[in-house]
């Protein structure tokens, strides 16, 4: 027999196969919805309490932070059943400002928003694996100030267990989209469990719990922040939020999208709020406001996270069982950001504005899984430069800036495509999305003044696009490749 008939025949390249598989369910896409459940509910109630200062302050910035991402939401749902396509903000970005910023966007996402994201929450479940297995082993340490702020930055066993599991399920998710899906929804389920014991157990069985908890004054260093500190207490709080939008992102691979990504995305979020909103009841409520303070933060880094402190008020191995809801929250969080965001650089090479390589599918898999492994490693690269605080605070500050940007959008599409098909209208419009946009302008405003050194990087980060933006203009004049 020859050894050309011996071979394994390759996949027939067909028009089905360079095209991704519309495989997600409503359920599915509200799960990816949910991916949002991460680290945020259980880390960043202590920094915000250290912005504001009293238990009534904290709660405060949850409600207006997850309104604001309600408002986000309900835009992201005409714009997405206008548009179904892979890539999401991008797409929105490009027929409403063209190429420019469209890029600027998507190679921000890639360099700083969603592989900061992946970053970020691989580094809080490699802390939180520590409860189990021993990661304390450091090897390098420094210290090192930037425009008047000292940067903490050290290599250790956590940070390589982080970089771990980042290839660990970028590799699942070049499986196939419905395998990423199935990991999504079993992810979504078990945190659900998780975080439901959690408030069960502070509000029926925590020996100190108290409302008066919740009467706690407003320390003198929060009053003097005013709504500055405010604004910042917001932007911490929108890191649990952040991630909503994301759904719009795998329009192309959603049945019926013009009407599942609208349910999706605010079935999705309403429960985001409320599981928000009674998680953080139940910490106040079991603990003093004292020890909400003194929680784990970037003032308080060797110290037990919050829920982990509300947990030890009703089981002695408190801080073992958040662990645990916490792993798997993050698996969850992990996958969909995954899963999700690999489309935009898939996007932009499809219309020319990125290498080829990267628009290419798996002939077998039908997913971007190149865009997936580039996403991949530039994430190890960022999990490796920083502490979770201050990876989230630059990805936060960035993100706003093309949500201002998205928000927007709407209002020159309706103007520029008023014939496209709308299964859905934002509701309250021009209100609602013009209160999302002025929000989001607000909160980027806050965040200079209340992280210069993480908001510089953001800022440094999106202007090195506009090298390669020229790059890939004067590539595809010299190659002729179509750029749309």
């Amino acid at each position: 027999m020859s050894s050309t008939a011996a071979a394994s025949p390759e996949p027939e390249v067909t028009s089905a196969t360079r095209e991704l598989a519309r495989a997600l369910s409503l359920r599915d896409a509200i799960a990816l919805v949910l991916t949002v459940i991460g680290t945020g509910v259980f880390l960043k109630t202590a920094p915000m309490a250290q912005l504001v200062g009293s238990p009534s302050n904290v709660l405060l910035a949850w409600v207006a932070a997850g309104l604001l991402s309600l408002a986000g939401a309900l835009t992201y749902a005409e714009l997405g059943a206008m548009m179904p396509e892979a890539g999401g903000d991008y797409v929105f970005q490009r027929e409403a400002y063209g190429n420019l910023v469209a890029f600027l966007f998507g190679w921000t996402n890639l360099v700083l928003i969603s592989t900061g994201g992946v970053a970020a929450v691989s580094t809080a479940l490699a802390s939180f694996l520590s409860s189990f297995v021993p990661l304390d082993a450091v090897f390098a340490v420094r210290d090192f100030e930037l425009f008047g702020q000292v940067v903490h930055w050290r290599l250790g066993i956590q940070q390589l267990v982080a970089v771990a599991v980042i290839l660990l399920f970028s590799a699942i998710n070049t499986r196939g989209v419905a395998v990423g899906a199935r990991v999504q929804w079993l992810a979504t389920v078990a945190k659900l469990g998780g975080i439901g014991i959690i408030v069960a157990g502070a509000f029926l069985l925590s020996r100190s719990g108290s409302w008066d908890h919740l009467r706690a004054p407003v320390t003198a260093e929060a009053a003097s922040g005013g709504m500055t500190a405010f604004g910042a207490a917001m932007l911490a709080a929108l890191w649990a939020y952040q991630g909503w939008a994301n759904v719009s992102m795998v329009a192309g691979e959603i049945e019926k999208p013009e009407r599942n990504v609208p349910r999706a995305l605010i079935y999705g979020m309403l429960l985001v709020i409320l599981v928000y909103l009674i998680t953080n009841l139940a910490y106040f409520y079991a603990l003093p406001f004292s020890e909400i303070l003194t929680a784990n933060s970037t003032a308080y880094r060797d110290a037990l996270p919050v829920a982990a402190k509300a947990a030890q008020t009703f089981f002695s191995y408190g801080a073992q069982l958040v662990s645990i809801a916490f792993i798997i929250s993050v698996i969850g969080a992990l996958n969909g950001i995954i899963l999700m965001n690999a489309r935009v650089p898939f996007a932009m090479a499809r219309d020319g504005l990125f290498f080829r390589r990267i628009g290419e599918l798996n002939p077998t898999t039908r997913v971007p899984t190149a865009a997936i492994w580039t996403q991949a490693v530039w994430a190890c690269v960022i999990a490796l430069s920083g502490t979770f605080d201050q990876i989230t605070t630059s990805v936060i500050f960035a993100l706003w800036i093309f949500f201002a940007l998205v928000g927007s959008s709407l209002f020159i599409l309706r103007r520029k495509v008023p014939a496209a098909p709308r299964s859905y209208r934002t509701p309250g419009y021009p209100v609602v999305p013009l209160l999302f946009v002025a929000v989001a302008v607000w909160l980027v405003i806050s965040s200079v003044k209340a992280y210069p050194v993480e908001s510089a990087v953001g800022l440094m980060l999106i202007a090195l696009g506009l090298p390669f933006y020229l790059f890939f203009q004067v590539k595809a004049r010299l190659t002729g490749e179509h750029v749309s």
